[in-house]
């Protein structure tokens, strides 16, 4: 079943003196379940990409249809809520907020829904043991490696048990031994609750892991393999 379907996608950005399209024409449906790597060159439209996907941007032109929402039909309030209980976003930067700790910043999301307390706090400590930080939970963002923040921030993208995760460039700032430790709880999630997960990367480690790789030029799709 496709839970993500766009049509003639474009993104038109207006410099001063040119057009940039960074989507070109793109037609793309992803299924149930999918563990799928976007890849190209820098400029090449992947980051612009996942965020039209994610509602983060709105497309110049064509539809993005999300879980049968159409993106382009919510207003910003709709879209807020819409991401908030949908989609599952885990970044480069890890964006985890530095003054919470690790179990504070995965809570919020759920705290932002109104979930019940005993809820959020046996939902937390699930997540967290999940991805092998059961006994950092106390800890705050700098007291932790990169790899433990990156962890954090993908237990975060779970909290609300969303039924995609888009994740941009998420191994950019880890080492090779993080990596396979993320990746691989990123593989485990995404067989055992059939998680949607679409990834941005130059990464051949996330290459190599995906089960679908879409290869992007100049704003258009050029390959699409499935494994």
């Amino acid at each position: 079943m496709n839970v993500i379907e766009i049509k003639n996608l474009e993104k038109i950005y207006n410099g001063t003196a040119i057009q940039v399209k960074a989507i070109n024409g793109v037609d793309l449906n992803i299924e149930e379940g999918e563990f799928t790597a976007i890849v190209g060159p820098s400029g090449s439209g992947k980051t612009t990409l996942l965020n039209m996907v994610g509602g983060l941007d709105s497309p110049t032109s064509g539809s993005i249809v999300v879980d049968k929402t159409d993106l382009s039909t919510l207003n910003q309030k709709q879209l807020v809520d819409f991401r908030l209980h949908n989609i599952g976003f885990v970044f480069q930067a890890y964006n985890l907020i530095p003054v919470l700790t690790a179990k504070e910043n995965v809570s919020f999301i759920m705290e932002m829904q109104g979930a019940p307390k005993d809820q959020i706090a046996k939902r937390t400590r699930e997540i967290l043991e999940s991805v092998g930080l059961g006994n950092r939970m106390n800890s705050r963002p700098n007291q932790l490696s990169g790899g433990q923040q990156q962890r954090v921030a993908v237990a975060r993208a779970l909290a609300s048990k969303p039924k995609f995760i888009i994740a941009d460039e998420p191994t950019a700032n880890l080492d090779s031994k993080s990596t396979e430790n993320l990746l691989d709880i990123m593989e485990e999630l995404n067989r055992k609750e059939n998680i949607t997960f679409i990834f941005s990367t130059h990464d051949q480690r996330v290459v190599k892991k995906a089960r679908r790789v879409i290869v992007l030029e100049d704003g258009k799709i050029v390959k699409d393999e499935k494994k």
